[in-house]
């Protein structure tokens, strides 16, 4: 009899504890993601394995992220250095195009000037013609006042006659074609102008002919 009852205690001590062990479960299925995390670690892997793999899926994460980084500056990067350069070059393309513009007016000025200047050529040798009795008469008068309203637009456009007499010979602005004595001059002086000369912002347009002392 006592045995039967030791083997009646023994049954129900073994169904109380499985009833425990399937509880323990059941809760801890039901516990959220992160409390089963935190959990006791599998049976065998020591806690230090698990946050070495935990480490090690960080670290990959942030170097997938500072790999992207780099790629992303350095496109930048790329992409600044081709505006520099385009900027450079239009720079360089907008210079350029000044200066032909510049070029071509310089050349399309003197074209002009060339031609206007043997019409400034004829007014002085109309008025050195005119007899001395008739300087004072209206004809002369207008033919002057003409002759000095055309020089005062040729100076305000930049264009300046070239010294000569009494000058050294220069042959940048200086075209000698004759070869005189002179008491008054020395050697490699200029004494007589044949045609006068003209300059346009510094560039000649039209040599001066004349005479060099030899």
């Amino acid at each position: 009899m006592k045995l039967m009852n030791d083997e009646l205690k023994k049954d129900i001590q073994d169904d109380l504890e499985t009833e425990e062990t399937v509880q323990d479960t059941q809760e801890f299925s039901e516990q959220p993601k992160e409390a089963q995390d935190t959990a006791e670690p599998i049976a065998g892997e020591e806690p230090e394995a698990v946050e070495t793999k935990a480490d090690k899926k960080a670290a990959k994460k942030k170097f997938k992220a500072d790999k992207k980084q780099d790629a992303l500056k350095e496109r930048i990067e790329e992409l600044e250095d081709r505006v520099k350069r385009q900027m450079a070059e239009f720079d360089n393309f907008r210079k350029r195009t000044d200066k032909e513009k510049t070029a071509m007016f310089e050349t399309g000025a003197k074209s002009v000037i060339e031609k206007i200047l043997p019409v400034v050529d004829n007014f002085e040798r109309g008025l050195a013609a005119i007899p001395e009795g008739e300087k004072g008469s209206p004809f002369a008068e207008g033919m002057e006042m003409i002759y000095k309203q055309l020089m005062t637009e040729l100076e305000k456009m930049e264009v300046k006659p070239i010294p000569a007499i009494g000058e050294e010979f220069n042959p940048d602005f200086h075209n000698a074609v004759m070869q005189v004595e002179s008491e008054e001059y020395d050697t490699g002086v200029i004494a007589q102008e044949l045609q006068k000369g003209y300059t346009y912002r510094d560039s000649v347009v039209r040599h001066s002919m004349v005479a060099v002392v030899s």
